[in-house]
Parts: C-alpha cells; sequence; structure tokens
C-alpha cells in the first residue's frame, strides 16, 4: 500500500489508521504547529483522529518553525 507524503511515495505493508497515527510515524512527539492537507483538503486537527487513509491518498505536512 502506498501514500504520497510531502511529494515522496511511501510503501507501507499495512496503512497506518488516520492521520493521527501517521503523524506519530513521521514525526514522532509533534502535535503543535502542524497543518496536514489530505488529497489538497485542508485537515483540521481535531479531525486527525477520525480521518481514515486509503491506498495511494497525497497527504501534505507542513510545520511551523522558529527563527528570525
Amino acid at each position: 500500500m502506498e501514500l504520497t507524503i510531502n511529494h515522496t511515495r511511501k510503501t507501507f505493508a499495512e496503512l497506518p489508521e488516520n492521520l493521527e497515527v501517521l503523524l506519530a510515524m513521521e514525526i514522532p512527539g509533534k502535535k503543535k504547529g502542524i497543518a496536514v492537507a489530505l488529497n489538497n483538503r485542508i485537515i483540521p486537527q481535531s479531525a486527525w483522529l477520525e480521518t481514515f487513509l486509503k491506498d495511494n491518498d497525497s497527504i501534505l505536512i507542513i510545520t511551523a518553525t522558529q527563527g528570525g
């Protein structure tokens, strides 16, 4: 099964159940300052747990950074 994450194809033996699980795998320990789009649709953080993934979905993950 495959997902496109930030324009890179990734193969999974089993897809993560939902966006929250995927984000815990991709950016462990980070929950704030993240924006996620699934198939070009922004998904609010409150919906990550009930947003289920399908084969060939496209996910864009944007994280805020500090600096100056």
